[in-house]
């Protein structure tokens, strides 16, 4: 396994909760994918521009997409924090300020407990 991968909060889990099983399955595809595989094509991780090392997990299936924000946590570690059903050609706004707060408060919290 190159990375892991790990949840903060429960804000993912919930999201992937009300999935059906064929968009389920297709979320542990693309992670089995992020875990294994050294170099992930952006099809499936990409930076999201002008933000601080926040990236988006791209999920397709049918004709719907989903995101699922994450960040790297010393390279090998992959933090999960929220998803959605994208419906619209931009990402929504609210939505990747709700990934910027939860991935300063994982930090903050990281690094408190490291001290």
């Amino acid at each position: 396994m190159v990375r892991k991968i790990i949840f903060f909060e429960n804000h993912f889990i919930e999201f992937y909760q009300k999935q059906n099983v064929k968009v389920k399955g297709k979320i542990q595809y693309v992670f089995e994918l992020i875990q294994q595989v050294e170099r992930v094509p952006e099809k499936f991780l990409k930076h999201l521009v002008g933000t601080n090392g926040l990236y988006a997990i791209r999920i397709e299936y049918q004709s719907n997409i989903y995101r699922i924000f994450c960040c790297f946590d010393k390279d090998k570690l992959v933090v999960l924090f929220n998803g959605f059903h994208k419906k619209t050609q931009k990402t929504p706004k609210k939505e990747i300020e709700k990934a910027e707060k939860l991935m300063k408060l994982y930090f903050e919290q990281k690094d408190s407990r490291n001290e």
